[in-house]
């Protein structure tokens, strides 16, 4: 059992990696997270009015092989930029249940996925990415929690008022901004965001576009607060990809919403 500290709220927590056991294998609280959140927007994913003509057989169709290529992409991403550990210790390249896997990589496995299924079967990807595109938002602020019973994810040291505390082998007791909470919140409210602007659509893509926006503008400023990023060097990976992300949505949504007032204006 771990013990997590909230000094600045009065809170305290003993946890475990493990929910339970089926027979001789643990289940991780960090795998039910993600599939709670997977389960959550899949349910209003199903009785959302704004699905672009998309049908929700199509959501099921994709959403198998999407997972499959989002753990693959995950773990890819963080495996490429830990590869000098995983050179020296190969066998743990697919031991993911005590976490070690990328949102970015998941996003870009699954983006690669869609893109090909849309092809295959004559969908516009645009439509589908805005239908479903606020569903990963809110599955992420579902499935940051895993970091919490992880203890990963976590930002320098901070004397918030929402500081967690914990106990770790390099430095003893800590208290940390607990990143994985900020980001948590924010995807959230991303997705509240995104679930209103779909309402009233402007354009193909403009959900999709929006998503990268903001997260990216979020995952900027909160990459630079965790103590475990990915590197390239003194490069943080995700924050880098986050202002490029960032950088060209908002290049292309402004293109695109300039280029609608012009038609509307013409009208």
């Amino acid at each position: 059992m771990n013990i997590i500290k909230f000094p600045g709220l009065g809170l305290e927590f003993q946890i475990s990696r493990i929910a339970f056991h089926i027979g001789n294998i643990a289940v991780y609280y960090y795998a039910l997270c993600i599939v709670f959140g997977i389960i959550i927007g899949l349910l209003l994913a199903r009785f959302s009015k704004e699905k672009f003509g998309i049908p929700f057989d199509t959501v099921l169709e994709i959403l198998i092989g999407g997972i499959i290529f989002g753990i693959v992409g995950a773990r890819a991403y963080y495996v490429i930029f830990k590869m000098d550990y995983f050179l020296k210790n190969p066998t743990r390249i697919l031991d993911i249940r005590e976490g070690g896997i990328a949102i970015y990589g998941a996003i870009i496995a699954i983006i690669i996925y869609t893109i090909i299924y849309c092809k295959m079967k004559k969908v516009n990807f645009y439509n589908l990415a805005d239908y479903l595109i606020p569903y990963l938002s809110l599955g992420q602020s579902f499935g940051r929690w895993g970091n919490f019973f992880n203890m990963e994810a976590y930002g320098n040291k901070t004397n918030s008022i929402l500081r967690m505390g914990i106990e770790t082998a390099t430095f003893g007791y800590i208290e940390v901004h607990p990143v994985f909470f900020y980001e948590s919140i924010c995807t959230f409210l991303i997705f509240i965001l995104l679930s209103i602007v779909k309402k009233r659509r402007k354009f193909e893509g403009q959900i999709f576009c929006l998503y990268f926006i903001l997260y990216g503008f979020v995952r900027m400023f909160l990459e630079g607060l965790r103590t475990d990023s990915l590197r390239i060097g003194n490069v943080r990976v995700s924050q880098l990809l986050s202002f490029v992300l960032f950088f060209v949505f908002s290049i292309f949504y402004g293109i695109k919403r300039r280029k609608i007032r012009k038609e509307e204006i013409q009208k």
